[in-house]
C-alpha cells in the first residue's frame, strides 16, 4: 500500500508539474488587469489583498520572466520606425499632461483624468479577457482525465490544481468589474453600470474566442492590428464563431453575477463592526464601506 502511494504521489507530482508552465502564465496574464484595476479605480483597503495579488503576480513573473522579456523583444521589432516615433510623441504628450495635471491639482479640488490614466485604462481592457480565459483551460483536464490516470490522481490532485487556477483568474476578473462599477459610480455613471458591464462581457467574449480559436494575444491590438480588425469581422459574419462567442457570453454572464454576489456578499460581513462583547445590536447601522 506504501508503495502504491508513493507511485501515486509521483505520478501526480509529475503532471502537476507538467501543467505548470501554462497555468503559471495564464495566471500572470489573468492578475494583471487586477492589478491595474488597484491604480485605476479602487486602491482596497485589505493588506491582505492588495499583498496577494502582488504576491502572486511576482511570484507567477518569475517562473515567466524570461518569456515576458521574449515576448517585449518580439513587440520592439514588431513595431515599425513609424510606431517608434508615435511613442515618443505620446510619451511627451504624458510628460506635458502629468505637469498640467499637477498644476491643475493645487489649485482645484478635483482633478481630471490623464492620458497615463487612459493608456492605462486600454492595457485593463486588452488584458482582461485573459482572466476568464483560464476557465477553457479545462480541456487541458479533460486531456489529462483521457489519459487514464488513477481515479485518486485525478480527484485528489488534478481538480483541486484547476479549481484554485480556474477560480483565481475568474475571480481577478470579477473583482477588476466590481472595482470599476464602483469607480463610475463615484464618477456619477451608475445607471451605466450594468451595460458597461455586459458591453465588457461580449468583448471579453470575442477576446477569449481569438485567444482559444485564432490564438492571438492581447499584444496582437499593437503588433498586428489589420490582421485581428480581419479576423474579428469574418468571425462575426461566420455561423459557428458568432455561436460560440454567444455561449461564451452567457456563460461568463451567468458566473460573474453569481461570483459577484458572493464576493460582494464577503466584502459586507467583513466590513460589519465587530464588538468584543458580542453581535452588533438591532438599532445600531452596519458599516457601509467594504474592506476590499
Amino acid at each position: 500500500m506504501t508503495a502504491q502511494l508513493i507511485d501515486w504521489m509521483t505520478v501526480a507530482w509529475g503532471i502537476m508539474q507538467g501543467n505548470h508552465r501554462f497555468m503559471v502564465w495564464n495566471t500572470f496574464l489573468a492578475v494583471v488587469p487586477l492589478a491595474l484595476s488597484f491604480w485605476l479605480f479602487h486602491k482596497p483597503r485589505s493588506q491582505w489583498l492588495r499583498w496577494g495579488v502582488f504576491l502572486i503576480l511576482g511570484a507567477t513573473f518569475l517562473p515567466t520572466a524570461n518569456r515576458v522579456f521574449r515576448t517585449g523583444i518580439f513587440l520592439l521589432q514588431r513595431i515599425s520606425a513609424d510606431y517608434l516615433i508615435w511613442i515618443l510623441i505620446l510619451t511627451l504628450i504624458l510628460m506635458s499632461s502629468e505637469i498640467w495635471q499637477l498644476r491643475r491639482s493645487q489649485n482645484s479640488s478635483t482633478v481630471s483624468r490623464s492620458l497615463l490614466w487612459w493608456l492605462g485604462f486600454v492595457a485593463f481592457i486588452a488584458f482582461l479577457p485573459n482572466a476568464p480565459y483560464v476557465l477553457t483551460d479545462v480541456i487541458h483536464l479533460i486531456n489529462d482525465i483521457r489519459a487514464g490516470y488513477s481515479v485518486w490522481i485525478i480527484t485528489l490532485a488534478l481538480i483541486p490544481q484547476y479549481l484554485i487556477f480556474m477560480i483565481v483568474g475568474f475571480q481577478s476578473y470579477v473583482l477588476s468589474l466590481i472595482y470599476l462599477s464602483w469607480y463610475m459610480e463615484r464618477c456619477g455613471l451608475r445607471r451605466w453600470t450594468g451595460l458597461a458591464e455586459l458591453v465588457i462581457h461580449g468583448l471579453t467574449a470575442v477576446g477569449i474566442y481569438l485567444g482559444r480559436f485564432q490564438r492571438f494575444n492581447s499584444w496582437d491590438i499593437v503588433t498586428d492590428p489589420d490582421i485581428l480588425v480581419r479576423s474579428v469581422m469574418n468571425d462575426l459574419i461566420g455561423r459557428r464563431p458568432f455561436l460560440v462567442m454567444i455561449v461564451t457570453f452567457v456563460v461568463i454572464t451567468v458566473l460573474y453575477w453569481l461570483f459577484k454576489q458572493l464576493t460582494l456578499a464577503l466584502m459586507h460581513r467583513n466590513s460589519q463592526p465587530k464588538s468584543a462583547w458580542g453581535p452588533v445590536a438591532p438599532g445600531e447601522s452596519p458599516a457601509t464601506d467594504s474592506e476590499a
